[in-house]
């Protein structure tokens, strides 16, 4: 099979197929060998998920970057996935996934070797550091390729993959996704966009044509926000958004996270004012 091919058809198996557990930042508890005494994750994690046919200006991306940190405390897990077309380089990817340790539970605290417990402590000091660093890269090497001449946007298909995906994640039990996407052109047959502008929409009839190609996902009760909704580049013409516009884009995505397991609680038109949480 030619390399491009492969490549294609690596971009429509669900995502879990490939991308298996995986922590990019080394674990304090394993690097020191006192597994044994863990701290339990929270359970929560978040998912941060990146449209790259939406460019968003570098304050949008400073407030996404403000919600991430402001949410996340120790013990939460932190995901990032890029999507756009189904081509090469800009498929669905898990980008990043981290998670930030608990330090060791005081009631045990005095069965741990005083060796270990040092350099343990040693250790989650820099912990913090280094996952913002490598979590930072990912996340601005994802923005840095989105681009508006991308032909199309698959929101629906990558939504539908990352649902499976999130199911693999171990000991979480709250999910909250960050969707940073313009939510516009969401597959191959269906666009919000109309002679470079935003047409104005039926929520429902929409909804039905997503139903009948089964694009519906599961998102197990994940909490979602979104984030430069409605974005239009200044450069586009005809880029007006009215209020209409905008109310029957959230009540779209609003009915279809509810039929997705999910519920929508922020929408950024462009930007997200409230609260990750």
């Amino acid at each position: 099979m030619k390399f491009k091919s492969l490549l294609l058809a690596l971009a429509f198996v669900p995502a879990a197929l490939v991308a298996a557990e995986r922590n990019d930042v080394p674990s304090c508890y394993a690097q020191t060998k006192i597994e044994q005494f863990r701290s339990a994750p929270s359970g929560r994690m978040l998912t941060v998920v990146v449209d790259q046919t939406t460019p968003l200006t570098q304050d949008l991306q400073k407030t996404a970057w403000g919600h991430i940190k402001r949410f996340l405390q120790p013990g939460d897990k932190l995901r990032l996935y890029s999507f756009s077309a189904y081509l090469d380089g800009h498929y669905t990817r898990l980008q990043f996934a981290g998670e930030l340790e608990k330090p060791i539970d005081p009631a045990v605290l005095g069965d741990v070797p005083m060796m270990a417990s040092r350099k343990f402590d040693s250790c989650m000091k820099g912990q913090p550091t280094a996952f913002y660093q490598r979590f930072g890269k990912a996340f601005a090497s994802a923005m840095g390729k989105s681009s508006s001449d991308i032909p199309r946007s698959e929101i629906l298909f990558s939504l539908k993959s990352i649902g499976d995906d999130l199911k693999s994640a171990e000991g979480v039990n709250e999910n909250v996704i960050l969707l940073m996407s313009d939510m516009l052109e969401y597959s191959d047959f269906g666009s919000f966009y109309s002679n470079n502008g935003i047409r104005e929409i039926n929520p429902g009839v929409e909804l039905a044509k997503v139903e009948k190609q089964n694009l519906l996902a599961d998102f197990g009760g994940a909490r979602v926000y979104v984030h430069g909704a409605a974005f239009v580049p200044t450069q586009i013409k005809n880029g007006y958004r009215s209020g209409k516009m905008i109310q029957n884009l959230e009540g779209f995505w609003s009915q279809y996270f509810a039929k997705s397991n999910a519920a929508l609680n922020g929408f950024g038109n462009p930007e997200l004012t409230s609260a990750v949480e």
